[in-house]
């Protein structure tokens, strides 16, 4: 009897647990399906667009002035902090000006002295004018006294010039800043001898506020840019420029198109054109490279899209359409150049499909998929998170 039972309870210990492991396979095989991937979409629009370009181009200061010496002489000081910034006029360097000193006070006194005998000159002539009347002296006399009388007079306009000459070189020992705006470095050090044979280069001053920036455009689009005006196939933006630095960042400031030369470089088939920017934080200097990002004309009833909605195949370029029952599908697309940080779409899309932009690897054509609008409100991360199904059952297990 003892033994019978010891053989059946194994068997149907088995028995019961093969019965809950095909229980278990059976849940899982009817259990539910994971939910549609999400991805974000963005809903296309027909409106106008202005066509943009990114270029590279230079910053260039406003305005630059080479502080140079003007006369001869030893630089005695230096008077202002170099890199800082200077005012139109001020004093930047002091030069030895006792040679000056004297070539003024020599030229003063040829003055004096021309003018001394511009007077004599002018009683002999006045004498003569009255002694020709009584025949005192002959004509050739007068005439002698006047030549006398006009050459004295030059005489004194040349000494007054001199004169006029000596000041303004001791005027030009104070060396000033003929601009306002950012200065270099000294360029020459105290006890150096200046202006001997040429006017030296002391420093350099730039007036970087505001500040230009150069790009080129290429002679073939701006000739089709042209076309498509005169034809009515875009119209004329009137847009700021914007500006993307080395780093990537957008400049926080806009700036204004100035103007387009009028001439193709043979050389590169290019134009030239000049921005200029505010700079009042001196973030922009001479020398850097930058994106220069503008618009020349605009397209009505064009449709956007973002750059990253954008793929490419062997067969062209596509996107990802949300269809009515949430399936997604590649649609073959044609892009005509960008409006800012979008492609500018001119086949393909009408306006008001749904273009996925984000979760592009995670699809594929014919899957249905959860779409969410990219502006649409982040979930409310203050509302608790549902617990997973092992800790409900644990707790429930638990509870029991």
């Amino acid at each position: 009897m003892f033994s019978h039972y010891r053989f059946v309870v194994p068997i149907a210990l088995v028995v019961t647990l093969t019965a809950c492991g095909s229980g278990g396979n059976g849940a899982n095989a009817g259990g539910p399906q994971p939910p549609p991937t999400e991805v974000t979409v963005v809903v296309a629009q027909a409106s106008d667009a202005p066509v943009t370009f990114d270029v590279s181009g230079r910053v260039l200061a406003y305005r630059t002035a080479e502080v140079r010496a003007r006369v001869e002489g030893i630089l005695e000081k230096r008077l202002f902090k170099e890199g800082g910034e200077v005012r139109e006029g001020q004093s930047l360097f002091r030069l030895d000006a006792r040679t000056l000193e004297a070539n003024v006070a020599s030229a003063q006194a040829a003055l004096a002295k021309a003018q001394a005998s511009a007077e004599v000159a002018g009683q002999t002539a006045k004498r003569y004018r009255q002694l020709i009347a009584d025949q005192a002296i002959s004509k050739q006399e007068l005439d002698q006294a006047e030549a006398q009388l006009k050459q004295s007079q030059a005489e004194v306009e040349s000494a007054a010039a001199a004169l006029a000459r000596a000041r303004i070189d001791l005027d030009h020992a104070s060396v000033r800043a003929p601009i306002s705006g950012r200065i270099t470095r000294a360029f020459v050090t105290e006890g150096a001898l200046v202006g001997r044979s040429e006017a030296t280069h002391l420093a350099t001053i730039e007036q970087i506020d505001p500040i230009y920036v150069d790009f080129t455009q290429s002679g073939a689009q701006r000739l089709r840019l042209q076309k498509a005006l005169l034809s009515g196939e875009s119209k004329r933006a009137r847009l700021p420029v914007t500006l993307i630095l080395e780093d990537g960042s957008p400049y926080p400031q806009p700036g204004r198109l100035l103007f387009s030369e009028q001439t193709v470089d043979p050389a590169t088939g290019t134009v030239t054109l000049r921005a200029e920017f505010p700079n009042p934080n001196r973030l922009l200097l001479p020398g850097m490279f930058a994106t220069v990002r503008f618009a020349q004309s605009e397209l009505g009833a064009a449709v956007k899209i973002p750059q990253r909605a954008v793929l490419a195949s062997p067969q062209g370029q596509f996107v990802y359409v949300v269809g009515p029952e949430n399936k997604v599908a590649a649609q073959p697309i044609q892009t005509g150049g960008f409006s800012g940080s979008d492609w500018i779409v001119t086949g393909g899309l009408k306006g008001g499909e749904r273009v996925v932009v984000d979760g592009l690897q995670k699809i594929r054509p014919g899957a249905v998929v959860n779409p969410v609008a990219a502006d649409a409100p982040a979930p409310n991360a203050d509302k608790p998170a549902p617990a997973a199904p092992g800790k409900q059952a644990a707790a429930s297990t638990s509870s029991r």
